[in-house]
């Protein structure tokens, strides 16, 4: 699979996403299964965050990642209400618990709360020289977050990005690929499937013999540094992510998709989700 340089490491393009994940336990099995099973497809990077199911998808992954540790990327996000100079490393220990690791490899604040950013920062400085983290980034955040932030330090940005939600493109994007900051998608194909009805989208999808899925994938890595985190659990969901660095989509794809889905004209509010 295809890599990009992410906080000192190649990671894939093409990760996987735990949100929702660890609010069913009768799904914990297959959600484990899903996420091993796409490690050996070579989608390594494995996104969570003590928010998802109140870090039960953070237990899902430590599940997941035993005996496997090595060859994973592994990020999670810390709450705002969190990260404070007490309240982070705190945090960070619990989550250590439950992925049953002694490091993340990236540690990111999950969006901007009541914290001075100065003092998240001292957190997660400290948090990296003793060994706990690897990296550390943020998420949600804007231009003029990322501007008031400035440091170099910051390894990503994890914003929601797909074909419905493209306001990224006018500002934040250019500003984050002119700072070589690589930029993390997350519900790349969307929410709810709708998205993937979208008539054009499966026109595309049935000349490339793919999916609309795989298409909106591509889609998003047809952008220099950044790096996709859909989640799945069915298990051909899964193949079907990690194939999808594989296609390539030409102008006249491009130029359909543009017509159906419109890039931005203007400033828009950051999304989220």
């Amino acid at each position: 699979m295809r890599t990009l340089e992410l906080a000192g490491v190649q990671v894939p393009v093409i990760g996987q996403g735990t949100w929702r994940m660890g609010e069913d336990r009768s799904a914990h099995k297959r959600e484990v299964a899903a996420l091993r099973s796409g490690i050996e497809l070579g989608m390594t990077l494995i996104d969570t965050a003590e928010m998802y199911a109140e870090g039960g998808a953070e237990s899902v992954v430590g599940e997941a990642i035993a005996g496997l540790r090595d060859q994973v990327f592994l990020v999670s996000k810390v709450y705002p209400h969190n990260a404070s100079r007490k309240g982070i490393p705190q945090a960070c220990e619990r989550s250590l618990r439950r992925l049953d690791t002694d490091y993340i490899d990236l540690y990111l604040l999950h969006w901007r709360g009541q914290y001075p950013l100065e003092e998240t920062v001292e957190a997660f400085e400290r948090l990296r020289e003793d060994g706990k983290i690897g990296r550390w980034g943020v998420s949600n955040f804007d231009v003029d977050d990322l501007e008031e932030l400035s440091s170099s330090a910051c390894a990503t940005n994890q914003v929601l990005y797909n074909l419905e939600e493209r306001g990224i493109e006018f500002d934040l994007l250019p500003w984050c690929q002119q700072q070589r900051m690589p930029l993390m998608a997350y519900c790349p194909i969307g929410q709810g499937g709708a998205m993937l009805a979208e008539p054009v989208l499966k026109q595309i999808a049935a000349r490339h013999d793919v999916t609309p899925a795989q298409v909106s994938l591509a889609w998003i890595l047809r952008q220099d540094g950044v790096i996709a985190i859909p989640k799945a659990v069915r298990p051909e969901h899964v193949q079907l992510n990690a194939q999808a660095a594989q296609l390539q989509l030409d102008a006249g794809d491009l130029a359909a998709l543009d017509q159906a889905f419109h890039a931005p004209q203007r400033k828009q509010r950051l999304a989220m989700v």
